[in-house]
C-alpha cells in the first residue's frame, strides 16, 4: 500500500477538493469561449445528449470509485490484501463487460433518447463510457488506500485535455462545414465538445496506468505477505454486485432528476405548448451550460469530501470504532458547511457580474443570471444531501439513500410539471425543481442520518454562525462590487474588464471579511483552522494579529 503519512480526512479531502476546484474552473474557463463558438443553440444539442450520456455512465461504471473504494478498504483494514487484489482484478472485468454493453446501447439506440441534430452528439459520447469504467477502477483501487493524490491529479489532467480538444475541435468542425445551416454547424460544434470529454477520459486513464504501474510492487508486498484464505470468484462478484448496484441506484437516481427534467422540459414546451425544438435547446442550453455550471463548482466540494470519507467511515465502522465513524463526520460536515454557505451567499450577490465574466453574450445574460440565482440555494442543499448519502453508504445503510431519492424525483418531477404546463416559466422552472429534490434530499438524508447512526452536530458552528458570517459578507461584497464597478467605468471606460476587475475585488474583500467573522463568533476552532492545508502557518499569522487565542 502507498505511504501516506497524511491520511486523515481532512487532508485527504483537502487534496481531491482542491483537484475537484481546479478541474471546475478549468471547466467553466474553457466552456465561455466553447459556447462563444457553438452558441447557445450547439449548448443545447451537447447538453441534451450529455444527459443521457450521464444517466448511462451512473448505470455502468460511475459509481465504481466509491463503491471500490468501500469494499477494499474494508478488505485492507483487516489485512485482507490478496482477496483485495482479487477483488480489483474481478471489479476490472466486472467494468469491461458492462462498458461494453452500455457502450453499444448508448451508440445504436440514441434516437430512443434525444431528439434532433443531438442524436450524433450522444452517439459521439458512447466510446467514453467504456473507458471511464476502467478509470474509475484504478481511482477506486487508490482511494480504497485513502490517498486522493493520484485521483486528483489525474482529474486535472482529463479536464486539461478535454478543454484543448472541446475547443479546438469545436472550432475546426465548424470551420469544415462553414456555409452550411446554423443549425447544422451548430451539431458540428456540440459534437468537437462531445469528441473533447471523450479525449480526457483517455488521457486520464493513460495517467493512472502508469501510476498504477510505478505504485504497485508496495502494494504487492502485502499481497505476498498476507496469509488469509482466499475468497472463490463466484462470491467476489456477488459482493460486487450487491454493493455496486446500491451504489448505482442511489447515484442514478439521485443524478437522473437532470434526464427527468430535461424530458419534462423538452416534451411539454414542444409536445403540448408547441414550440420549436432548436428555441428549447437553446433555453435548456442556458440553464444547464451556464447557470447549472457555474453552482456545480462549490457543489463539487462535497462529492469531493464525500469520496474521501467513504473509506475511512468504511474502515472505522468495519472495526467497530463508531467514535471514530462519528468525529469524521462532523469534521467533513462542519468544513463543507464553512464554504458551501459562503459560496451559495456569493452566487447570489453577484449572480449577474459573474455571468457576464464567463459568458458574455448579452442575449441569454439576464436569463442566466436569474436562473443561477435560484440555482445558488441548491448549493447548500446538495451539498449536505451528498455527504450524508456517502456516511449511509459507508455505514452499510444503502437503501435509504436509495428510497429517499425516488421520493425527491417524484416530487421534484410533479412541480416541474405543474409548473410548465401552467405558467410561462421555461427555464426558471427547471431552477425551481432543482431546489425542491436538493430540499427533499437534505432533509430525509438527515432525518436518517439522525436517526439511524445518532450523529449529533453542533448546530450553531455548524449552520447558525456560517449563515450569519455569510449574510454579513454578501452585503459587503454587494457595496464592494457596486463602488468598484463604477470606478473602473470611470477609469477604463470597458463595461467588461470594469466588471471584471470589480468582480474580483470583491471576491477577495468579502473572503477576508467571511473569514474574520468565523473567527470572531467563533465557528472555526484553532484545530480546524490547523487541519486545513498550510492550516499552522494561518494560525500562527492569526494569533499574531490577536485575532485567534
Amino acid at each position: 500500500m502507498l505511504d501516506n503519512k497524511k491520511d486523515g480526512i481532512i487532508v485527504q479531502a483537502g487534496i481531491l477538493a482542491m483537484a475537484t476546484v481546479i478541474s471546475r474552473i478549468i471547466g467553466l474557463l474553457y466552456t465561455s469561449p466553447l459556447t462563444a463558438i457553438i452558441g447557445d443553440t450547439g449548448n443545447g444539442y451537447y447538453s441534451a445528449a450529455y444527459q443521457i450520456y450521464v444517466i448511462v455512465l451512473l448505470i455502468s461504471s460511475f459509481s465504481i470509485p466509491s463503491a471500490m473504494a468501500k469494499i477494499l478498504s474494508q478488505k485492507m483494514a483487516v489485512g485482507e490484501y490478496r482477496n483485495a487484489q482479487r477483488i480489483f482484478h474481478c471489479v476490472l472485468v466486472y467494468v469491461i463487460v458492462v462498458g461494453a454493453i452500455a457502450s453499444a446501447i448508448l451508440y445504436f439506440f440514441a434516437d430512443r433518447f434525444v431528439m434532433g441534430n443531438s442524436v450524433t452528439v450522444l452517439k459521439v459520447f458512447a466510446p467514453t463510457v467504456f473507458l471511464s469504467g476502467l478509470l474509475g477502477s484504478l481511482r477506486g483501487f487508490f482511494q480504497a488506500q485513502k490517498t486522493m493524490v493520484p485521483t486528483s491529479v489525474s482529474q486535472i489532467v482529463e479536464q486539461m485535455a478535454n478543454a484543448l480538444v472541446s475547443v479546438g475541435g469545436a472550432y475546426l468542425l465548424m470551420q469544415m462545414v462553414a456555409g452550411t445551416s446554423d443549425t447544422n454547424r451548430a451539431m458540428y460544434g456540440a459534437i468537437g465538445s462531445a469528441l473533447g470529454t471523450g479525449s480526457g477520459v483517455l488521457i486520464g486513464l493513460i495517467f493512472m496506468f502508469v501510476f498504477y504501474q510505478l505504485h504497485k510492487s508496495s502494494f504487492l508486498e502485502k499481497v505476498k505477505e498476507d496469509q488469509h484464505k482466499e475468497l472463490p470468484v463466484g462470491p467476489i462478484f456477488i459482493m460486487i454486485f450487491s454493493i455496486v448496484t446500491p451504489f448505482i441506484l442511489s447515484t442514478c437516481i439521485y443524478n437522473v432528476s437532470s434526464f427527468l427534467n430535461y424530458e419534462v422540459f423538452s416534451n411539454i414546451l414542444v409536445g403540448v405548448k408547441g414550440m420549436d425544438y432548436d428555441d428549447v435547446a437553446r433555453s435548456y442550453g442556458i440553464y444547464a451550460r451556464k447557470a447549472l455550471v457555474i453552482t456545480n463548482l462549490p457543489i463539487a466540494l462535497s462529492s469531493a469530501m464525500a469520496s474521501a470519507m467513504i473509506p475511512n467511515i468504511s474502515s472505522s465502522f468495519a472495526k467497530g470504532d463508531l467514535v471514530e465513524t462519528e468525529a469524521t463526520v462532523k469534521k467533513a460536515m462542519r468544513a463543507i458547511m464553512m464554504v458551501t454557505i459562503p459560496s451559495a451567499a456569493g452566487l447570489i450577490v453577484l449572480a449577474r457580474p459573474i455571468i457576464y465574466i464567463l459568458f458574455p453574450q448579452k442575449t441569454s445574460l439576464d436569463e442566466a443570471a436569474t436562473v443561477m440565482m435560484v440555482l445558488a440555494v441548491t448549493v447548500v442543499f446538495y451539498s449536505i444531501s451528498t455527504l450524508s448519502n456517502a456516511v449511509l453508504q459507508g455505514v452499510g445503510r444503502v437503501n435509504i439513500p436509495v428510497v429517499n431519492a425516488l421520493v425527491a424525483l417524484v416530487l421534484q418531477t410533479a412541480v416541474l410539471g405543474i409548473l410548465l404546463l401552467t405558467t410561462d416559466v421555461n427555464s426558471y422552472g427547471l431552477a425551481i425543481a432543482a431546489i425542491c429534490y436538493s430540499f427533499v434530499m437534505c432533509i430525509l438524508n438527515s432525518l436518517a442520518l439522525k436517526k439511524k447512526i445518532l450523529i449529533k452536530l453542533d448546530i450553531t458552528k455548524t449552520y447558525v454562525i456560517p449563515v450569519i458570517s455569510a449574510l454579513i459578507m454578501g452585503i459587503v461584497a454587494f457595496i464592494i462590487y457596486d463602488i468598484f464597478d463604477i470606478l473602473f467605468m470611470k477609469i477604463i471606460g470597458r463595461e467588461y474588464f470594469a466588471n471584471l476587475f470589480a468582480v474580483c475585488i470583491a471576491v477577495v474583500v468579502s473572503m477576508i471579511v467571511y473569514a474574520l467573522l468565523m473567527i470572531a463568533l467563533k465557528g472555526a476552532t484553532e484545530t480546524e483552522i490547523i487541519a486545513l492545508p498550510k492550516g499552522v502557518k494561518i494560525a500562527k499569522f492569526l494569533k499574531r494579529v490577536h485575532l485567534l487565542k
